[in-house]
């Protein structure tokens, strides 16, 4: 199924996808599949907190409604606006460095997945406009295969990590180059010696913490669709193309991840649990289509929108951008 979280005549619904064009609600579905028998989920997160129970139902008064789709009214996707297809989530993970293509770039580097934690302040869907303030710097996108977690997952084993996903979307990880020089820590991290605990030892570090670069208003798009997991057999396995403007900027595959998925879960959930509708985004494909620039030099104070990520399976997701030209404020007390 392909469900998506939306906006219709002022009502903010959740819906599934009929074909290519339309749209049920998913409240609509059930009241005429179930009689009001069984109460829909309110929201996409009430909807994975039901489990497999609800997803069932939901599928099966979706089936129900395309077998006779003149009793429930169906909505046109043209019509609706799109909402980041989970909008509350406990939590978003994103993996750093996880394409082969950088690895020759890497000095020193973890032989395990590194992960960072965006807020859900900054999600956005489909069609909503990407902001970027002045002086915010430079701020590139970077398209990714997204994973929403379908239960509650703790010290599970990679062999076993699908079994508790949900489904898969559409991530734009937009990044903010120059914050990230900015918050940059050069220091001497003080650590306790091993062989006397009475004295400490200092060790030389860089470091940069993602709070603004990954995480602003806007920084994370995600959808349209939240497509459930049986609708793709190999999520190792997706081409990725991200255009801005007119031009492709990257053209990749989530085959050329260091980690794969049920890793990635498998590692992650060694240190936080996972809960039903946590996201997470398993690092960008950024493979330069022939002979174009890389996503990297798609710095969008100076290249304009709209930007769109396309996922095999999972559809396009395209965004406007809009560059405010303001400076920071008074955030100083003098």
């Amino acid at each position: 199924m392909k469900l998506a979280s939306i906006s219709y005549q002022g009502i903010d619904r959740i819906v599934a996808a009929i074909d290519e064009r339309r749209v049920v609600d998913i409240a609509d579905a059930f009241a005429a599949a179930f009689d009001d028998r069984v109460s829909a989920p309110g929201d996409m997160l009430e909807l994975l907190q039901g489990g497999e129970e609800v997803l069932s139902q939901v599928s099966e008064a979706v089936d129900a409604v395309r077998k006779s789709s003149d009793t429930v009214e169906m909505i046109f996707q043209s019509d609706v606006y799109w909402h980041a297809p989970i909008r509350n989530p406990g939590k978003v993970c994103g993996l750093a460095m996880n394409n082969s293509a950088s690895n020759n770039r890497k000095i020193i580097a973890p032989e395990h997945p590194a992960f960072f934690l965006k807020p859900a302040s900054c999600l956005i869907g489909h069609k909503e406009p990407i902001v970027i303030r002045k002086y915010y710097g430079s701020v590139h996108p970077e398209p990714e295969l997204a994973v929403i977690i379908g239960k509650q997952m703790r010290d599970v084993p990679a062999v076993d990590a699908m079994d508790y996903v949900a489904g898969f979307t559409v991530m734009n990880d937009l990044t903010g180059n120059d914050m990230r020089a900015e918050d940059l820590f050069q220091y001497w991290a003080i650590y306790g010696k091993e062989d006397n605990p009475n004295e400490t030892r200092r060790v030389q570090q860089n470091l940069s913490y993602a709070g603004r670069y990954k995480g602003c208003d806007t920084f994370g798009v995600l959808g349209p669709w939240l497509v459930t997991q049986e609708e793709i057999s190999n999520p190792d396995d997706l081409a990725v193309e991200c255009r801005v403007g007119d031009e492709i900027i990257a053209e990749d595959s989530t085959r050329y991840y260091n980690y794969k998925v049920s890793e990635i879960l498998s590692f992650i959930n060694q240190f936080h649990t996972l809960h039903p509708g946590d996201v997470v985004s398993c690092g960008t494909a950024f493979k330069p289509a022939k002979n174009r620039k890389s996503i990297h030099n798609a710095n969008f104070q100076k290249v304009p929108g709209p930007v769109s990520v396309s996922i095999e399976g999972l559809g396009v997701q395209q965004n406007p951008v809009i560059v405010e030209d303001r400076e920071i404020g008074e955030w100083r007390l003098n």
